[in-house]
């Protein structure tokens, strides 16, 4: 798979900085319609220091984060970057999120993103994560574009 945004364009798009940038690289993006970004889960990673001690387990709320992260720079992409300019995307619901197998370390995440809705500063997705084919964990969220610090 060819790199669309690497990490440093991640980050001119994303206010999330390490630990908390969940993204390492967008592979495919089709703008407003689908996209596809890529976590490489190390066992440096700082959350497996007490989730779980050695049964190491990639919380299930970060997968989700990242699946949000990876729609937001779906979003992000498609705007100019005087319009995205003090702009963040919060997250404001998810609906029928499940888990279905652990993430651990040594994992390649693949994070697709589906848009369901785009209503102009709210938008709905799909997403999956998945490990090596198999879906991990899956749900149905929305975002919404703001003013940074409202």
């Amino acid at each position: 798979m060819s790199v669309v945004l690497n990490v440093q364009q991640i980050e001119k798009l994303l206010p999330h900085r390490y630990p908390f940038l969940l993204v390492d690289r967008i592979v495919e993006l089709e703008p407003n319609k689908r996209v596809v970004g890529v976590k490489c889960v190390t066992a440096n990673e700082p959350f497996f220091v007490g989730h779980f001690p050695g049964h190491p387990v990639m919380p299930g709320v970060l997968i989700l984060e990242a699946l949000a992260q990876a729609s937001a720079l779906m979003t992000l992409t498609t705007m100019p970057e005087e319009q995205r300019a003090g702009k963040v995307i919060y997250f404001m619901a998810i609906d029928g999120a499940r888990f279905r197998k652990p993430v651990v370390p040594g994992d390649r995440l693949e994070l697709h993103c589906e848009m369901l809705k785009n209503k102009g500063t709210i938008i709905k997705v799909r997403g999956e994560a998945k490990v090596d084919g198999q879906v991990v964990a899956e749900g149905e969220f929305m975002a919404m574009l703001a003013d940074a610090g409202t």
